[in-house]
This record gives C-alpha cells, structure tokens and sequence, in this order.
C-alpha cells in the first residue's frame, strides 16, 4: 500500500520575483522574448525540482502562466475576443499581453477577483459564434521537460463548467450553457493529447462545485464528465474553498477517477467522503493548507488521516488544499524575519515538504520522520504558549465597545448638506482614489532609508518633497478634492501593518494578485494596537500646500483583514474588530488635525464574503459593523469616502448601503459601467464615484471615452450624487500618462457639468 502526494499547483512569480521584473523589462522593451522564456524555464524548472526532491508521487504543470492561468485556458482554447482581430490558432506572447493589459485600440479583457481571494483573473469573453481551436503545445513540452528530470507530470487545466460558468457574453443576449457542447469538444481534444503523450492523470479544476449552482448547471457535469470519460484518461476533478460534501452523491456517480476535497478550509468533509468514496475511485485530501502561511501540525495532520488510511489504503492521496499560488514561494530569503515567529511560518517550498513528512510517515510510519514531528512539535507548542500573542489592555478595550459606538449620530440625507456647505464642491467633483506614481526615485528612497542609509528626517523632508509635487500636479489639473499621493507607502496593508502591534513582517514574502502586480501579506500573530498616529503628519502636511480638500487616506479594516496572513488561533470576527478600533483611532487624530475628507478603502470586503449563501448574513453583520467602528466616531461634517474595486456588488447592495459611507468609489470601467446599474436599481442612496478609466492598462482613454461613461452613469444615478474618479490607486502607473488621463477626466467632468446645468435650465424654462 503506498499512499501518494502532490500540489494543485505552485506559485509562479520566483522566490525573489524575477518573473515580474522579466515581464516588466519585457514591456518596456529592455529585454526580448528569449530572455523572458529563459526566466521562465528557470522559474517552473525550480518548482518542479522541488516537488521532485520532497518525493512527490506527481508534478503539477500548467500551473505556470506569464499573466494568468484563466488567461492561459483561454488561450488553450482559442477563445480570444474578436475584438482584438488576432488569430486565436497562433497568439503571440506580446499579443497575450494585448490582452491582458489594452492596447491603443482595445481595453484589455474584464479581470475580477479569482472566488473570495486577492487574486484577479481575466474574464474569459464569449461570443455565440465562437469556434474553439485548441492549442496545448506549451503545456506538452512543459510535461516533456518534466519526465526529463525524472518526474511523473500531471497537467492541470480549469474545467469545462468553470471556464464557462465564470466567462461572461459581450455584445450579445444568449444562454452560455448553449456553446456547452462545442466547449466540451474542445477539452476531449485536449485530454486527447495529454492522452496521446502517455499522461497518466490530469487534474480538472471545477472550483464552482464550493458555490450555490443552480440545478441545470448541477446536471450539465453529468453530460460533460461523461463525454471526456470516453477519452481514457484518469480525470482527478479538483474542488476547493468550501465543504463540497452535499455533492458527495452526484459527484461519485461522475465518470472520473479521482475527486480532491479541501480538507484544510472544510475538514468537517472529510468523514463523509471517506465513509461514501465508491471503490473506483482516489480521494485526494488537500490537507496542507493552500492559503495561508503558518506551519502544519504534522502530528495531528497524521493521526487525523489515519482513519482515510486504514478505509482507503492506497486510494488516498494527500495533497494541498488549493494551489499554492496564493502563498509565498520560499522560508529561505527570511533571514532577519523575527526568528521565533518565523520558526512558526511554512511557505510554499515548506509546505510541499510537509506534505513529503506526512506522506512518508503514513506509508512508513512515524518513526521514518521522527526528526521533521519533533521539529513540527516544538513549533506547535512554542506558538501557543508564546506571551507574545495575546494582549489584556486589547481585549479589555474591545470589550468595552457599545453599539451606538459603529452608528453615525445624523443620517445622510441630512449630514450630506452640511458636508456640501463645507466643502463647496461643484456637481460631478473630481478626485483620485489615493496613490500617485511610485517612481524609481521613490522606491530606491524607501529603500535607502530601511537599509539606514538615510536618516529619518532627510527622508521625510525627501519624501514631502514628492508630496509637494503630487499636490503641485493635481492643482494645476483643476482636481477638486486631492490626495497626498502615498509617496511614503510601500503597500496598502503593509504600511499601516508597520504600526500596529501584532504584526509581523516578511522581506521576500511575495504573492501574485495579478500579471506582474505582487503584494507582501503582512502576517497577523497577535492582537492588534495602535500605539501612536500613522498618517496625521504627512496628511497634515498636504493640506498645508493647498486650499482645496485634502482626503486622508486609510485601509479599512476587513482588506488589512483580507490581505494579511492572518492568524488561526481565534475567530476572524476578532481579529477585524481589534483593526475597526486601530483604525477608528487614526480616523479620529485626521478629524482632529483639520482633515475632514477621509477615505477608508475596504476593496476586500466582497472578496472576503463566504462562498456559500448560508454563510453570507454572519460574516456581512462582522464586516459592516467593523467598518462602522471604524468610521462613526467623526463629526456630521466630517465626509468618509471608501473604495472598493474589481468585484460584483448587486448582491450585497444592502450591505454596501449599511456601511453608511458618504462616498463610495467603485471599479467600473472595465465592465462598461454594467456594474453600476445594480446601483441603481437599488436606489443606492449615498453618494458614488464610479471609475472612468482603467488604471491598470497603459491606455490613456479619450475625454469623449470618459464623457460616454459618464453620461451611462447618470443614465442609473442622479448628476448629484455622482463623482469623477479613476477606477483604482495610481501606484503602478507613469506621470506622463496619470497627467493625460486625470486630464482627460477632469475635462470629462467639466464637459458633463455644462451638460447637464444646460438641461436644468430646459427643464426650468419649461
């Protein structure tokens, strides 16, 4: 009986990063393709020697993608947007980027967040008259190169039912299940030629079973799982991110040969499916966590799957809960991370070799592995007993806090007038969402000052001096409420993480959110505090330079929540109301210090949201409630912005309205302002900037662009209550285009106020 092993999948980004800065240097035409495929060879040749060497029974491939991998199966499958005008049979790598990122003619595809991750695809377009053309030669030689260092490859591809259900239609009304036939073509074609390259399992990612499906999708896995069951190859369907167990019966009555549950998020599933497992089939047991970071207790992970064991024999597989994509590649570059916290943290790398300890201890027994379970042991008994974690002055406070604490005193209807008295703002107000361009000059200050080579006020003085610019910038725009522009922040989450208490800080913990985009999780191991301001001085500072207003701008709680490593030792719920009240008192000092616009950005809040409808209620009461905390405790006059981007809104809109924010600032842009009509069909009754441009593309779109989208706006929200934003922070932008674009918008607005003073002056004649 041998109990085998393996991942979902491998993060793709390098230890050190090198694929972001290859695609970087690739895009600003410093480099050729060769140089970006050879640090590509380097990056998934080092990830597949790993698996190797930890004793894995197979290694992933196909998880590596130079954007995406929604991007990559779309590739696989010839399904392009015609808009482009590319021959989907032959795309090239540039042409992929096209895609991914715009170009002078197209905006690039839709990207959205990938389930409840940070993690962002790119929505697949569909069109009625689409013909797949499939084309698996990448993935092919990937599998060659990996039986060349001597390992078993398993390819994994996102299902048929999943690629289709997450697409979306553009320019056409039609029921997306109709092109299901040709699609599930299209995957036989390819599990044809894994076939014909004498692959022994494929792994079929279906991470939709862990949603709410209608019925009629339900069935459709019946009729798509049946038809590539003709293939002949062993199918391994692949769950994660929810407790699948109430398909346990559909599901082992699918033609596949394997079905792999997420034993770390659900373990409640595994009994059932052990008890219920037909005898033609494997169970592939995720159980190393796949999304977070702290180090497994092998020990217990042991005794839990022995029961599997002894039912399953060598039915069983153990694996990871998800791809590791969304955790950081490697412990190794770690060697100033504090060294007690850092003995409680496994990384990707670390994780696949805790699954080669638990594998090895279930077919050899634990005394094969009786260095690795001490070590695991000790890390185990070391965290929980660490005086480091908990805190009496937090949990006092936090039990202290009343309701009438997260309630404004006055309702919109009636403060916003005395906002609009204070502020003085014309119709259609224009702003920005928060950050500026981190120029080079800006980064290599930031990190001459960690490296000590600046002292601290030479940097600050450096610092305003970008500050000043960013103000100077906006100013000669004409933008009406203005933002300092970041210039001393590295990350959203990070920098404010930097002063809390019960954080922890990584130098090389990197994890991909989209293309060449990477963000450094902070890791929660304690309970939180803010023991002195955090953003006062230099917003101070900025609205010292100006007349205008100056927004203050702060990370909400549930994203700092979101995008950090949190910890595992207490209910999330806790651990969001400790940063509500951080962040309440850093909202407070703004108001204090003469700020009275404050942004508190939650982009995660919908991120966050369970994957099942029966969860929902629990975690929205938490989540609304923590931003109220946060944000309540300010005067009538006080305006709270907040933001939030790339995520569908309709179906929480109560929730977003109970948040009670003055202002909200959404992503729109990409979606062509669709997401906005939820909105209003809600009657959303607060205030809305929905994005106008794309930030994430270096298009810079046209004032006429701009004006369009706006004029759709107010198809869907009174002029009154609409702002002019771009869709997203500036941050990864240049100066030259952030200059042409806010221009372009700020025209737009201008264009739009005209417009509509000339139809209310119709109206009154009338």
């Amino acid at each position: 009986m041998t109990i085998s092993s393996h991942i979902l999948g491998f993060p793709r980004i390098g230890a050190q990063r090198e694929l972001k800065f290859a695609l970087e240097s690739f895009w600003r035409g410093d480099s050729d393709v060769s140089a970006l495929q050879n640090v590509a060879h380097t990056i998934k040749t080092k990830n597949w020697q790993t698996q190797i060497d930890a004793h894995l029974t197979h290694v992933t491939v196909g998880d590596f993608a130079f954007y995406d991998q929604m991007l990559n199966q779309s590739l696989m499958l010839g399904c392009i947007p015609k808009r482009f005008g590319f021959d989907a049979s032959h795309i090239t790598l540039a042409q992929t980027f096209d895609l991914a990122r715009g170009n002078a003619a197209q905006p690039a595809m839709e990207m959205t967040k990938w389930f409840d991750t940070n993690y962002h695809y790119l929505v697949p377009e569909l069109a009625q008259d689409i013909q797949f053309k499939v084309n698996v030669d990448a993935i092919l030689s990937d599998i060659d190169a990996v039986r060349a260092l001597g390992g078993e490859a398993k390819p994994v591809i996102i299902g048929p039912l999943t690629y289709l259900w997450l697409a979306k239609i553009h320019g056409q009304n039609f029921n997306k299940l109709d092109l299901l036939p040709t699609l599930t073509q299209a995957y036989a074609d390819i599990l044809k030629a894994f076939k014909a390259r004498q692959v022994t399992w494929v792994q079929i990612d279906e991470p939709i079973l862990s949603l709410d499906l209608p019925g009629f999708w339900l069935n459709a896995f019946d009729t798509v799982y049946g038809e590539l069951n003709t293939v002949g190859c062993k199918v391994l369907l692949t769950t994660y991110f929810e407790d699948v167990s109430a398909h346990i019966a559909r599901i082992n009555k699918l033609p596949v040969q394997g079905v792999h549950i997420d034993g770390a998020r659900a373990p409640q599933q595994i009994a059932a499916w052990v008890d219920h497992l037909p005898a033609d089939k494997v169970l592939s047991i995720g159980i190393i966590d796949g999304r977070n970071i702290w180090r497994a207790d092998a020990s217990a992970l042991i005794g839990q799957l022995q029961s599997a064991k002894a039912s399953l024999g060598d039915r069983l597989w153990v694996g990871t809960s998800c791809s590791l994509l969304h955790t950081p590649v490697s412990l190794e570059f770690e060697s100033k991370l504090d060294p007690e916290i850092r003995n409680w943290l496994a990384f990707a790398t670390e994780k696949v070799t805790e699954i080669g300890v638990i594998t090895r201890a279930l077919n050899e027994g634990n005394g094969a592995v009786t260095s690795e379970l001490a070590q695991s042991d000790a890390a185990q008994y070391a965290r929980r007993n660490s005086k480091r974690v908990t805190s009496d002055f937090v949990r006092n406070r936090l039990a202290s806090v009343t309701t009438a604490m997260s309630t404004r005193v006055t309702p919109f209807a009636q403060r916003i007038k005395k906002q609009q008295a204070h502020l003085n703002l014309p119709l259609f107000p224009t702003t920005s969402i928060g950050s500026f361009p981190q120029t080079t000059e800006i980064r290599q200050l930031r990190a001459a000052h960690k490296r000590g080579e600046i002292g601290a006020l030479d940097y600050l003085e450096r610092i305003r001096e970008h500050i000043k610019l960013a103000v100077e910038e906006q100013e000669k725009l004409d933008i009406d409420v203005l933002v300092h522009g970041e210039a001393e922040r590295n990350d959203m989450v990070e920098f404010f993480g930097e002063h809390l208490w019960g954080y922890v800080f990584t130098a090389n913990g990197w994890v991909q959110s989209y293309g060449s985009r990477c963000v450094k999780p902070p890791v929660i191991y304690g309970d939180i505090y803010r023991p002195e301001p955090m953003t006062v001085d230099t917003t101070r500072y900025a609205q010292s330079l100006t007349n205008k207003p100056m927004k203050g701008m702060l990370t909400g709680p549930i994203t700092m929540l979101q995008w950090s490593f949190v910890r595992d030792d207490q209910p999330r719920e806790l651990t969001a109301l400790q940063l509500a009240l951080a962040i309440r008192d850093e909202v407070q000092d703004l108001e204090t210090a003469g700020i009275t616009v404050i942004q508190i950005d939650e982009p995660a809040l919908r991120e966050g949201l369970p994957l099942k409808r029966r969860d929902w209620a629990v975690y929205l009461e938490w989540a609304v409630r923590a931003f109220r905390l946060s944000s309540a405790g300010v005067a009538d006059t006080t305006q709270i912005h907040t933001h939030m981007c790339y995520s569908e809104f309709n179906d929480i809109l109560p929730n977003i309205a109970a948040m009670d924010a003055d202002v909200i600032t959404i992503e729109t842009s990409r979606s062509n302002m669709k997401l906005l009509k939820g909105f209003g069909d809600f009657n959303y009754p607060n205030d809305i900037g929905p994005g106008v441009y794309d930030i994430h593309s270096p298009r810079v779109p046209s004032v006429d662009a701009m004006t369009f989208l706006l004029e759709r706006a107010c198809e869907v929200i009174p002029a009154e209550r609409l702002w002019v934003n771009p869709d997203c922070g500036l941050k990864t932008r240049g100066w030259e285009e952030t200059r042409a674009a806010l221009s372009h918008m700020v025209s737009a607005a201008k264009i739009m106020r005209k417009k509509v003073k000339a139809e209310q002056l119709a109206d009154a004649e009338v």
